[in-house]
């Protein structure tokens, strides 16, 4: 085969292929993915565990498009005064940049809040006396913040 017909093959199949890529359909999100992020924003214990364990195994859940990404607490401590407050700012992001994506934000942002607050509270079910009642306060205060300026 000659120097140019070679060429002229190797440009039309690359040229083909690039067409072919761009023509090809995107792959569809599933249809319950509304439902899912709903079960996964709920204010319940059940609702935070099974979010925590697909954020485990995200690979599992990437034909969902979700947004994991987070700035955990943002401009406030991940962890005031040791508390663990980390992961519940993390649920409470990925429930505000899924439902900015869907469109729906307004609609579920009193729920979000809630749910932080939620888990929040939860974290402090493992401290008793001073120390739970400044862990209650801060939840309060982190969930009066979001409310308003979240």
């Amino acid at each position: 085969m000659s120097r140019r017909l070679a060429a002229a093959l190797t440009a039309l199949l690359f040229g083909l292929s690039a067409l072919l890529a761009a023509a090809a359909p995107a792959q569809a999100v599933p249809a319950d993915r509304p439902r899912i992020l709903k079960s996964w924003t709920q204010t319940t214990a059940t609702s935070y565990t099974t979010w925590v364990a697909a954020r485990g195994n995200r690979s599992k859940w990437s034909a969902y498009r979700f947004d994991w990404s987070t700035d955990y607490c943002s401009g406030s401590p991940d962890n005031p005064l040791g508390f663990p407050f980390r992961i519940s700012c993390a649920r409470h992001d990925f429930g505000y940049r899924n439902y900015k994506k869907a469109g729906s934000f307004a609609a579920n942002k009193p729920r979000l809040d809630s749910m932080l607050y939620a888990d929040l509270r939860r974290v402090c079910l493992r401290y008793s006396g001073a120390k739970k009642t400044s862990c209650n306060a801060l939840a309060w205060t982190y969930y009066q913040a979001v409310k308003k300026f979240g």
